[in-house]
């Protein structure tokens, strides 16, 4: 009986250690610090969080750690989704759009607004996250919640502009509509680089068409799926909605495979990688569904000899080296004049030496530039740059990964390469900028479309010939093209999507909506005679 008393207490005092052990380390959580404690409480984040919701919070799968990229240090947990915790927030989901698609749109319109406002007061703690998370700076994660706030404005706006047509009929008695309907649940699977932003542009236009959204966010960014999902959730427990109107699920793979094999989900609306979009789109198309498909962009800025130097030197340098070169946006590649282009150079390797000293924790005001989402991104930067100079370009500036705990590097100017070099013709998620030369502007066109992704393009050029030519249809093919701006500087007016490996569709824009819905024409015979069967006797 003694021994085993002794044993009972030396497994006692091992467990009080181990807890001991645990509540220390769960103590240096990043939630925990007075630096971040206030707008983490705000919104309702704890230690461990759960990763479901459809009205109810609820999880069944691994537990996850949220990571600072600043650092690499764990800001909190969370639990993830199971299949069947997937399952239940699909049932759920369907529940939820048989009443909501018969809510007249202006009412739906009124909880935007009120999603909107609720928005609007966490801002400032929800941008916070954002940059905490995935390692943006502070003016770039409150702008990104401001997007959703901007995309909930313009929903309400349309909730009382929704168009349908009345079409000409060539018979006497007979009229023709055109009518929108909903498609019932829209799948979004967001990125890690626009956390808040990219699910807003979906989930404003979904629900105002009067749909249901299931959402997935990226395994790395789990804090910002649920903060947000909180923010919607007090404004659908305020008006008695049910939780099935905006189904969240934290999750990897897994889940994303099922909500794109998912015949009870008719759209599935991506952003992310070609590689994986390609699979996506695969999987949808095979059961005949529908899908958005926000995907690569290795974008352009074009400089022609009358450029105002003064205007896009700053322009150039805010679109790739803004948020560590990881827009779907950044500019990658640089396309100048042979006149100009030694200028362009200097100019921009001064520029690039003043960010030196305002590199750091994204959270800090003097800071500009965050680091890198995460240890692969780091990883993927130093083989990118072993290429580069194993291909003979030359590194003018930058190229170095910073020591210390986070994911930080160098913003990086590359020249001597080749127009039609493969590291040109690929998309870096990094802060990688090549310098090409060209003649004149045709030449510039030919480069700017000759790669596989059509998504952003800048002209800079004082020259209205060479701006209605670059608009048109011999000028760029993506599907933003801007003029005297960055490439990254008009993502919410111009609307994603366009051609080639970017994929398709358009998250916003003014007929973004009908992607959204399924269109009818219906055909109403209101005389007393049926045409087509004159002349045949029915007893």
């Amino acid at each position: 009986m003694f021994i085993r008393h002794l044993i009972r207490q030396r497994n006692q005092n091992l467990f009080s250690h181990w807890n001991f052990s645990t509540r220390l380390m769960s103590s240096n959580y990043l939630i925990h610090q007075n630096k971040y404690r206030t707008f983490l409480n705000q919104l309702d984040l704890q230690e461990e969080n759960l990763g479901v919701y459809d009205g109810q919070w609820f999880a069944n799968g691994d537990t996850i750690e949220s990571i600072d990229p600043s650092t690499n240090e764990i800001i909190a947990r969370v639990r993830q989704g199971s299949i069947d915790d997937y399952q239940r927030i699909v049932d759920s989901s369907l529940k939820a759009a048989k009443t909501w698609s018969l809510v007249p749109a202006p009412k739906r319109g009124e909880i935007l607004r009120q999603i909107a406002d609720e928005l609007r007061s966490n801002r400032q703690a929800l941008g916070q996250l954002i940059s905490l998370e995935m390692g943006k700076i502070l003016a770039e994660g409150v702008g990104e919640v401001q997007e959703y706030i901007d995309i909930c404005d313009y929903a309400v706006g349309l909730s009382r502009m929704f168009e349908g047509k009345v079409l000409p009929s060539e018979r006497v008695g007979h009229v023709l509509l055109e009518q929108w309907n909903p498609l019932g649940i829209v799948g979004v699977i967001s990125a890690f680089n626009f956390p808040c932003a990219v699910f807003g542009w979906n989930h404003a236009i979904s629900l105002i068409c009067g749909n249901v959204t299931l959402w997935k966010g990226a395994p790395t960014t789990p804090l910002t799926s649920i903060a947000t999902t909180k923010i919607i959730d007090r404004v659908l427990k305020r008006n008695s909605l049910p939780g099935g109107l905006s189904t969240m699920i934290c999750g990897g793979k897994p889940i994303g495979q099922m909500i794109s094999e998912d015949k009870r989900i008719p759209l599935v609306s991506f952003t992310g990688s070609t590689n994986v979009g390609r699979e996506v789109a695969l999987k949808v198309q095979q059961r005949f569904g529908k899908s958005i498909l926000e995907l690569g962009g290795n974008n352009a800025i074009i400089l022609l000899d009358d450029a105002d130097l003064s205007l896009a030197i700053p322009a150039i340098f805010f679109a790739a080296v803004g948020t560590a070169g990881q827009r779907c946006t950044t500019a990658r590649r640089l396309i100048v004049q042979e006149g100009i282009y030694d200028e362009v150079l200097q100019r921009l390797l001064k520029a690039y030496e003043q960010i030196e000293h305002r590199m750091g924790n994204p959270l800090d005001e003097n800071v500009l530039l965050g680091p890198l989402h995460s240890k692969d991104s780091v990883q993927i930067f130093e083989n990118i740059l072993q290429q580069i100079r194993s291909d003979g370009g030359q590194i003018r500036c930058g190229g170095q990964i910073l020591s210390g705990k986070g994911n930080f590097v160098r913003p990086t100017i590359v020249t001597d390469l080749k127009r039609d070099s493969p590291l040109v013709h690929r998309e870096t998620f990094a802060p990688i900028l090549y310098l090409l030369k060209c003649k004149n502007f045709e030449e510039a066109v030919q480069i700017n479309n000759e790669v596989d992704q059509g998504l952003s393009s800048s002209l800079f050029t004082q020259n209205p010939s060479f701006i209605f030519q670059w608009i048109g249809s011999q000028g760029s093919d993506c599907g933003i093209v801007n003029v005297n701006i960055p490439t990254s500087g008009a993502e919410i007016g111009g609307a994603f999507g366009g051609e080639k490996h970017t994929g398709g569709g358009r998250e916003s824009g003014s007929d973004s909506w009908k992607q959204y819905m399924r269109r009818s024409t219906c055909t109403i015979n209101y005389s007393k005679s049926l045409p087509l069967a004159q002349g045949i006797k029915f007893l």
